[in-house]
């Protein structure tokens, strides 16, 4: 009889020492799981487009034309961006002159989607629609508020041959209708200057 109570202890024992077992493993490989997820590389474009050429329409009228030859979106982050590391051409249309659109070339973009935010570097060069080359170092496009900024030296030229620098910057509504240059200095064409009175 003590046999067979002991054999029937035992085998309990056995039983909830495997069971305390099998918890205790369960638990180590559930943090495991969860430091690996942590640890998880999302730091990757989750989708490449390459040759790009995107067309932005609102009621049927081509608003943006954009081409870049690398768009890399990178998704799997807390704050998504897409970037164009070979650079960006792009085309905005103004809705008084839609035939003769404004034009954008950097050698590098970025967007970042929750704010809705551009910045573009390497030789930006703006032409406005109405034909006055803007050229700087880079530029932020702060499209929520419709509003484009640099703090670099900023070189702008008219079709009349008219010069003006920006040398600590300028502000800029995004269609360069409007614009705020910071210390600025520039050459004028005489025969455009206004006549003075007597």
């Amino acid at each position: 009889m003590k046999d067979y109570y002991f054999k029937i202890f035992n085998l309990k024992t056995s039983q909830q020492l495997i069971l305390l077992l099998m918890f205790f493993l369960i638990q180590s490989c559930e943090e495991d799981l969860t430091k690996v997820s942590q640890n998880k590389k999302t730091d990757f474009a989750s989708q490449v487009i390459h040759n790009a050429n995107i067309i932005q329409r609102d009621s049927g009228l081509v608003k943006v034309r954009f081409k870049a030859p690398l768009i890399e979106k990178y998704e799997l982050i807390d704050s998504p961006y897409a970037e164009a590391k070979k650079g960006i051409y792009l085309e905005f249309f103004d809705k008084k002159k839609p035939k003769e659109p404004g034009k954008i070339w950097a050698k590098y973009a970025r967007y970042n989607e929750k704010r809705d935010f551009y910045f573009a570097k390497g030789r930006v060069k703006v032409i406005s629609t109405e034909g006055q080359t803007f050229v700087m170092e880079t530029i932020n496009w702060d499209k929520k508020n419709q509003k484009m900024y640099t703090k670099d030296t900023v070189f702008v030229s008219d079709k009349d041959g008219n010069i003006l620098i920006g040398s600590h910057g300028m502000v800029a509504k995004d269609d360069f209708s409007e614009y705020t240059f910071f210390n600025n200095s520039g050459s004028f064409n005489s025969a455009n200057l206004p006549a003075t009175s007597k």
